[in-house]
């Protein structure tokens, strides 16, 4: 393949970005060559127009859903959380921090003492000028003793957090953390009024550039414009209607008949077909989003590794991959760092099939006559019952016999997941190392999806926050990669790109593989070609 075909492939494909494209055909002298169609085509280069109603159909709503921004569970009010609330810092769509509520930060050399300095004349929805003081109330929010939110393990470094004067706050930690600026870019993190507790979560009220109408938890959400948006060139739409469309085949009859605008999770079975499809159009992004299978090790028999490790090597990575993402994705190792991610340990060997090498960890673990209940349902992620069934098939070749237990998809995040000994489950990942293993993998981090504890893991994990050399912060990360493919209770069998489709009269910029939905933001930065 000639270096241009790449290039247009990568684009073609949402993998680069527009502005990558053209840098890189530049510097390879390259441009004189490219289709003049190419760049004039693509939604990208539109000029940005305001109007219209926007519907999105999401999956994982559920009816137990709330706004508190520290219980966030679900594609659905994780965009909503997006629609009308901002946070200090948000991760763009080359997962690198940019201002947002704060113009700016700096550092003390250690990175242990940070500095933000906020943007001046922001309101709420309710009117309220935005201060350090709703700052500090939103963060603390999720740093209490008795808080339950998943954002809780980041915050933990967190010794105190000053004002100096309205509009700058400092935050001192309790030891260096290169990445504290990632932190405060992720979703739980949103501002919202000093004084929000109980009921008033559920009304919405923030900066974002959608002020909530209507919210109905698991069913729909209607949000209208912000007229006082303070955000130049975002927040397009007069309104946004979000609907929790569960199943995939209404999410995509919903799409084609004109129902919904734009819908997560496309049907990899049926996506060559819906690329053909007239008005629709269907975009695949890399980012740092997997599959994986958490089984809880503080329960029988999953504390016992070689029952872990059998199940490890008993899963055909390369199977799921084809028939489950239909190759739209890349077989995952056990560990939940993506190879987008900037401290990969690419020089990890990937584990393979082995249905001898898990009878023998099955074996030894004295389990062969054990029957393993696996729970699944499609809210964990489009396809997640017949990966459930694959596995079972898989595992029978090992001798180890799995019984798919298929659970309802209308609570599935707060019934199964955390809750069942062993399920299928989908993380979005995040932009850091830190941050993804601080949210899942740490002792005492509220999605702890395992409850997995090492003591070597957790060591690392305050070593390498605090380390400022990038080459020792990479051999601990691989390291710390390694433990977690080899001792924790999570089998990570693939790493997906997200498939979506949307009408071809919406029209963006780069999109984002921070998250799904454009990062969760597709609201603010899409909007209707005419």
């Amino acid at each position: 393949m000639s270096d241009l075909s790449l290039l247009t492939k990568l684009f073609e494909q949402n993998k680069i970005s527009r502005r990558q494209f053209i840098s890189q055909a530049t510097a390879l002298g390259l441009t004189a060559a490219i289709s003049p169609t190419l760049l004039s085509n693509t939604a990208w280069a539109e000029t940005p127009k305001t109007g219209g109603r926007f519907i999105i159909g999401a999956t994982g709503g559920s009816t137990t859903d709330s706004m508190d921004p520290g219980t966030l569970t679900s594609n659905m009010n994780q965009n909503l959380n997006w629609q009308i609330r901002n946070n200090l810092v948000e991760i763009d769509h080359n997962l690198q921090p940019t201002p947002e509520l704060a113009k700016s930060w700096e550092a003390t050399p250690d990175a242990k003492v940070w500095r933000f300095k906020l943007r001046k004349g922001i309101e709420f929805h309710n009117g309220k000028t935005l201060s350090a003081e709703d700052v500090i109330y939103s963060i603390n929010h999720h740093r209490g003793e008795k808080s339950k939110s998943a954002a809780k393990a980041y915050l933990e470094s967190i010794k105190d957090i000053k004002t100096d004067g309205k509009y700058e706050l400092i935050f001192e930690l309790s030891g260096g953390s290169a990445d504290f600026p990632f932190i405060l870019g992720d979703y739980h993190l949103t501002i919202c009024p000093a004084g929000t507790t109980g009921e008033e979560w559920e009304k919405g009220v923030g900066t974002g550039p959608y002020i909530l109408e209507n919210w109905e938890p698991g069913v729909r959400a209607f949000a209208k414009r912000n007229p006082n948006y303070w955000k130049e060139g975002r927040g397009h739409f007069d309104e946004v209607e979000t609907l929790s469309i569960v199943d995939t085949n209404a999410r995509t009859n919903a799409l084609k008949t004109g129902q919904i605008n734009y819908m997560d999770r496309v049907e990899l079975k049926t996506v060559h077909l819906m690329k053909r499809m007239p008005g629709i159009n269907v975009s695949a992004t890399t980012g740092t989003a997997h599959y994986t299978m958490p089984m809880l090790v503080d329960q029988k028999p999953y504390d016992d590794n070689n029952v872990r490790m059998a199940l490890k090597h008993a899963i055909d990575r390369k199977e799921l991959l084809s028939q489950i993402l239909r190759g739209y994705g890349e077989p995952g190792n056990d560990h939940p760092i993506a190879p987008v991610n900037r401290f990969f340990a690419k020089n990890l060997e990937q584990r393979e099939y082995d249905p001898d090498k898990a009878r023998f960890y099955m074996e030894k673990a004295g389990m062969l006559d054990h029957t393993f209940n696996l729970h699944a349902a499609d809210a964990a992620f489009a396809g997640a019952l017949d990966a459930a069934i694959m596995v079972k098939e898989q595992a029978k070749k090992a001798g180890i016999k799995i019984n798919v237990v298929r659970e309802p998809d209308d609570g599935y995040w707060s019934n199964v997941w955390m809750k069942k000994e062993w399920c299928m489950c989908y993380w979005g990942g995040r932009p850091t190392e830190d941050m993804m293993f601080s949210v899942a993998y740490a002792a005492d981090a509220p999605w702890n999806d395992t409850h997995w504890q090492n003591d070597r893991f957790n060591e690392l994990l305050v070593a390498a926050r605090a380390e400022l050399d990038t080459s020792k912060r990479a051999k601990m990360y691989e390291e710390m990669q390694e433990i977690c493919r080899n001792d924790s209770g999570t089998i990570v069998p693939m790493y997906n790109q997200m498939v979506e489709a949307s009408s071809d009269k919406l029209a963006h910029g780069p999109i984002s593989g921070h998250m799904a939905l454009d990062g969760m933001r597709n609201a603010e930065r899409w909007w209707f070609k005419s």
